[in-house]
């Protein structure tokens, strides 16, 4: 479903990302994990296409850029990007225009309920506190229901019940055969949710690993990820790094 080749990308003389690849099987589930400023947001946003660089992204076998890729690919941003002058009611029907989405108007009505939307419809996105905003954030890249979703540091923010609900979405859509791209630094948030993880630092991919292959090796997600970015022992391990946000570069 999504293939990024020998990917780079440079900001001047920093190199973000440097000679990424990894494949995402369909209907799966991939975290993307890596401490602040190792390069995560920036391969998300080369995928999306909004950045340029070195290399080969595919989407469903389309080149990333093109508008056949663009109709499989959602992205959910780490911060969200709002009108301040449209409603949340607004927020969704314009997004649904924008797609040309057809009998849509259940399914927005789904997902603002879902994630305790439903008596905010009228508010404007600058009256909505960040948590709502990150929720409304979440519906909207949800209602077009891609095949491919990115989905930069999700959890950021929310309350427990949304935090639960979109867990439930990770699973229902991996059911139903979508795939995913998680990227986040709080391992405990996608322990239990993923198929394959993919370790970064210093824009390089550290491990590339399957669930399966982890639970061969007698390790958890948290020791290979102190393992591989710090050489610390699994019994020296300790808790993740906090919930900053990421420094693009």
């Amino acid at each position: 479903m999504l293939d990024v080749a020998h990917v780079t990308k440079r900001y001047g003389k920093v190199i973000a990302v440097n000679d990424l690849s990894f494949h995402l099987d369909p209907g799966s589930v991939t975290v993307l994990l890596g401490p602040n400023g190792a390069g995560k947001s920036t391969i998300m946003k080369a995928i999306t296409g909004f950045l340029r660089y070195d290399g080969a992204i595919r989407v469903a076998g389309y080149d990333n850029k093109t508008s056949e890729a663009r109709r499989i690919l959602g992205y959910i941003p780490e911060m969200p990007s709002l009108y301040p002058n449209l409603t949340v009611s607004e927020h969704m029907e314009f997004l649904a225009r924008a797609y040309r989405l057809t009998d849509y108007k259940g399914r927005i009505d789904r997902l603002l309920d879902r994630f305790e939307l439903s008596d905010k419809k009228k508010k404007f996105g600058d009256e909505l506190s960040k948590g709502m905003q990150q929720k409304l954030n979440i519906c909207l890249g949800l209602l077009p229901e891609p095949k491919l979703v990115l989905l930069d540091e999700p959890m950021i923010g929310l309350d427990p019940h949304a935090i639960k609900e979109l867990k439930n979405v990770f699973e229902e859509m991996r059911a139903e055969g979508r795939t995913l791209l998680v990227s986040t630094h709080i391992i405990d948030s996608v322990d239990m949710l993923w198929d394959r993880t993919v370790i970064m630092q210093a824009g390089r991919a550290v491990a590339n690993v399957t669930r399966t292959e982890l639970d061969a090796d007698g390790r958890s997600l948290e020791e290979l990820f102190f393992a591989v970015t710090e050489g610390v022992d699994k019994a020296d391990v300790s808790h993740p790094a906090g919930a900053e946000g990421e420094d693009e570069a």
